[in-house]
């Protein structure tokens, strides 16, 4: 299904790390952090190449950003994923100050926001950023649907 309006940029570039992470055989998920509509970070999925279970793409992504603005927090940044933050990511998200959230597809099995332990809705979060779900999900959920098929 095509989206009533234009995928942006930040997405078509997560879905781009996405592929690029299937290619090197890793779990296609990218993630990009824009800063007043500039990308500042980006990331794929590394925890195969790196041999670093931390190394999601949020946490490439933001480890990115955070370089590029000499500070260990991303105010006023958005994050761009292809799939629903883990616990791990979520509790980055929210330390590191996000303002907003974009995810392509929700994700029942390890998801931290409209599943498990929906941690941004926890007392103890001390930031809550916005958040905004199914941002190109059709293409998000087929790129992972297809590298778990080969790998059953």
């Amino acid at each position: 299904m095509v989206p009533p309006f234009p995928l942006p940029a930040p997405m078509r570039r997560a879905l781009a790390l996405a592929r690029a992470a299937a290619a090197a055989d890793e779990v296609p998920i990218g993630a990009v952090v824009t800063k007043d509509g500039a990308i500042i970070g980006e990331g794929e999925n590394r925890n195969r190449r790196d041999c670093d279970p931390t190394a999601h793409a949020e946490i490439v992504a933001m480890r990115a950003a955070a370089a590029h603005l000499n500070d260990h927090r991303l105010t006023g940044c958005d994050l761009w994923v292809t799939l629903e933050p883990c616990p791990m990511c979520a509790g980055a998200i929210s330390h590191a100050r996000i303002a907003r959230l974009y995810y392509a597809v929700g994700d029942p099995k390890g998801g931290a926001l409209e599943q498990g332990p929906r941690l941004f809705a926890q007392p103890q979060c001390l930031h809550r950023p916005e958040v905004y779900g199914g941002l190109a999900e059709a293409e998000a959920s087929a790129l992972l649907r297809d590298f778990f098929a080969v790998r059953r």
